[in-house]
């Protein structure tokens, strides 16, 4: 027989799983009575989207912190007073709409903003009139966070703080540190802050300081400098950013076994440049896309005429990539191709064009852009240094499945892939720096036409993909196919971090 304690144990218990079932109930009554409630506001939405109105004002709610000025930049268009032409309903939710994706864009309100409309409780409003509030909870004011990351041959950990909303104008400040393995360490703090109240046009100013072993080229490289940036999106989605950088390099630490190149590269350079990139990224998952393309440039001008400094090149790459899916079968076919070329220019002072340093020329291999070789291992080589090139090519594709019992809705994929590519130093006479801006476009032609001499350097091989929403993780199985000479390939099983994969 139960003891009376027994029973007001079993009594409790029986009360909080009556207690829990009332509590779902409700919920899932509050919930089908919202969702009637929105299917009725749609209905009368739909109904009426001709009617017109008058936006008589707009609110912005819970944003104390952020400046009066900076929030009626993005809601003053949308007051009818600020129109020459009458709303209707439809137009009027579609402005309420686009402010509130904006306000979103700045990354300082949690998300979703909420908006509630609501007619003016005041005595001379019109029928037509309408006022906006738009529930806006701004996020805390700042964010730590501390951790490790592992990959590709490398293995660090980090602190980061970031402090937003500094002057009430979405302004961000981030400080970042970390110390690793072959990023020994690396500080940066970078400002950040809308132009005009648009989420879609920023300037950001950074200072940073790095120490970065090369193993691959048996050296170690600091850099200290600044750069500065305005970042534009336009309305059909394309990214430009513009920017001016001036950078202190050391090539230093010099292994014993430090070839001849490497060691003549020792010492301090200063590149001063401009630069420019362009995105058209229209693919649905940057990490694991399933349809869509990415067109992509990024071009540097250093050293010349009043930029100063002691390297003077310009360079430029480009990118694209397509994806592909077969139906609704989750499996998904991404191809690539990626080329880029460095042209030697003349410092002012100077009679002749420079040679290319190894802190500016292409490297190409490793785990995130041409599998089956080592870092760095395509390319021209000074015995076991990889010393980069002047010009290259490559290119990759990826046929991506679902795995089973998993489905396709998950991140998870099984890749099958072939890749391959050619990086060239430029051919000049018996490898001499050229004698004028003749013979470096005659030794430019000569390395681009070369890049049809002969099979590339290529492998293939299959793996698992994880696509994580900060990067995507691979595990591959990689056979080299072809290995041109003095190039390091890696047969047999590869991890890669990153962003950007061929």
């Amino acid at each position: 027989m139960a003891s009376p304690a027994e029973d007001d144990v079993f009594e409790k218990l029986k009360s909080k799983t009556d207690h829990k079932q009332a509590e779902d109930e409700l919920n899932a009554r509050n919930f089908a009575q919202h969702r009637r409630s929105q299917e009725r506001l749609a209905e009368l939405i739909e109904d009426n989207t001709s009617l017109p109105v008058t936006i008589s004002s707009v609110r912005i709610l819970h944003a104390n912190r952020t400046r009066r000025s900076f929030l009626e930049r993005v809601v003053n268009p949308i007051l009818s007073v600020n129109r020459a032409e009458e709303y209707t309903l439809e137009e009027a939710l579609k402005e309420v709409h686009n402010a509130t994706e904006k306000l979103n864009r700045f990354g300082i309100f949690k998300s979703p903003v909420s908006v509630f409309l609501d007619r003016p409780d005041h005595p001379t409003a019109s029928p037509n009139d309408v006022d906006v509030y738009i529930s806006a909870q701004e996020r805390g004011s700042y964010t730590i966070k501390t951790g490790t990351e592992v990959g590709s041959s490398e293995g660090d950990a980090y602190i980061n703080a970031e402090l937003r909303n500094l002057f009430g104008g979405a302004e961000t400040l981030n400080a970042h540190g970390s110390l690793g393995t072959r990023t020994r360490s690396a500080y940066s703090l970078a400002f950040d802050s809308p132009i005009l109240s648009n989420p879609d046009l920023k300037f950001q100013l950074n200072g940073f300081a790095s120490s970065t072993l090369k193993s691959w080229a048996s050296h170690e490289e600091v850099l200290r400098g600044g750069n500065s940036k305005i970042l534009w999106r336009t309305e059909s989605g394309h990214q430009h950013e513009f920017g001016y950088s001036g950078i202190w390099r050391q090539v230093t630490g010099l292994a014993e076994n430090a070839s001849p190149t490497v060691r003549a590269e020792a010492g301090d350079s200063f590149k001063s440049s401009l630069t420019h990139t362009w995105i058209n990224d229209k693919r649905d998952n940057p990490m694991l896309p399933q349809r869509g393309y990415l067109a992509k440039t990024i071009s540097e001008l250093a050293g010349y005429g009043p930029l100063k400094g002691d390297v003077a090149f310009f360079k430029s790459e480009a990118e694209s990539q397509v994806a592909l899916p077969f139906g609704d079968t989750g499996i998904t076919l991404t191809a690539g191709v990626r080329g880029g070329f460095l042209y030697p220019l003349t410092l002012a002072g100077s009679q002749t064009p420079q040679q290319s340093r190894i802190n500016d020329r292409f490297q190409l291999g490793g785990p995130t852009n041409v599998r089956g070789f080592r870092l760095s291992g395509l390319g021209p080589h000074d015995g076991s240094d990889a010393v980069g090139g002047d010009v290259f090519a490559a290119g990759g594709a990826s046929l991506l499945f679902p795995l089973p019992r998993v489905g396709k809705e998950t991140p998870l994929r099984f890749q099958a892939f072939i890749n391959g590519g050619r990086l060239l130093s430029l051919k000049t006479v018996n490898k001499g720096i050229p004698a004028d801006n003749a013979a470096v476009q005659s030794a430019m032609k000569k390395t681009l036409s070369s890049l049809r001499e002969g099979l590339p350097s290529a492998a293939a091989g299959f793996g698992l993909v994880y696509a994580h929403p900060i990067a995507r993780f691979e595990i591959n199985f990689s056979l080299p196919l072809v290995i041109r000479a003095k190039e390091e390939a890696r047969k047999g099983l590869s991890f890669g971090v990153g962003v950007e994969f061929l």
